[in-house]
């Protein structure tokens, strides 16, 4: 039966595959929206810049606060993911 059914479903596999790609991207999607690797990597720039003096420690507090909320929504997926932060 199922190489019957593969037959009868042959003329549908653009479909299918258009499908499994979408779900793929998704996929690829999600996992990078909610990696925290990004902004850790921003967060350490940050403590660079503060050190280097080309930022003050208010600026420093500000940013460095907005990045820890961002990294702690990205680990709790369940809430709405956190808005794109510029430096």
């Amino acid at each position: 039966m199922g190489l019957f059914s593969e037959i009868l479903l042959l003329p549908l596999a653009p479909v299918r595959f258009t499908g499994w790609v979408a779900g793929r991207i998704t996929d690829a999607a999600e996992e990078e929206l909610y990696d925290p690797a990004p902004l850790m990597t921003r967060l350490r720039e940050l403590h660079l810049a503060l050190e280097e003096g080309e930022l003050t420690p208010e600026e420093f507090e500000e940013r460095e606060e907005r990045l820890l909320l961002a990294i702690q929504q990205r680990q709790e997926p369940q809430h709405e993911p956190p808005p794109y932060l510029t430096g």
